[in-house]
């Protein structure tokens, strides 16, 4: 599914990748994501849709666990 800006909106290929790269990857593939998130599965979140925002959840060791999703 793509985005307004016609960039990619979920990343299903990025589970099991390192946070960081994910996050490089997302904004490399979307240009109008201005917000990526790295954030450790189990925070707490405000529950707000952010079009140009992209949360990675990771585990403890950094590697991402769910499908990163704008919002």
């Amino acid at each position: 599914m793509a985005s307004e800006c016609g960039g990619k909106s979920s990343w299903p290929e990025l589970v099991g990748a390192q946070g960081e790269v994910a996050a490089e990857t997302i904004k490399r593939e979307n240009a109008c994501i201005t917000t990526v998130d790295i954030l450790l599965e189990g925070t707490i979140v405000t529950a707000d849709y952010v079009s140009t925002r992209v949360r990675v959840w990771v585990d403890k060791n950094g590697i991402v666990v769910r499908v990163p999703i704008i919002g």
